[in-house]
């Protein structure tokens, strides 16, 4: 059964940096597509980060230069590191892990961030 457990969100000023953890349990994240999301009062969820294995990696228009995903197989963890936080990155942040088409996706319980301005 996988499982996938967010930590390391808070209450930050505008500025400042937090970095996410997503450790992943009962399958390996090698070779598939891991992601964080995250999801705003009244806002749908959208995507902010993917990466395959611990290669190629994307990031949303509104956090590129700020955000990125790294991944450490050996750990099976993914991390999001965010530097520069705004009050609008302020949303629940979920970790991902996409097996591919045809396949059941699998969300972690989420971890909250909040930026203060």
């Amino acid at each position: 059964q996988v499982q996938l457990v967010e930590s390391g969100g808070g209450l930050v000023q505008a500025g400042g940096s937090l970095r996410l953890s997503c450790v992943a349990s009962g399958r390996t994240i090698n070779n598939i597509i891991m992601g964080w999301y995250r999801q705003a009062p009244g806002h749908q969820r959208e995507p902010v980060a993917t990466i395959v294995g611990s290669g190629r990696s994307t990031v949303a228009d509104s956090v590129k230069g700020r955000f990125t995903i790294s991944a450490d197989s050996a750990k099976n963890t993914v991390y999001l590191q965010m530097d520069n936080l705004k009050p609008e990155d302020t949303a629940v942040y979920y970790c991902n892990l996409n097996p591919g088409p045809f396949h059941v996706q699998f969300w972690g319980q989420g971890t909250q961030v909040t930026v203060s301005s």
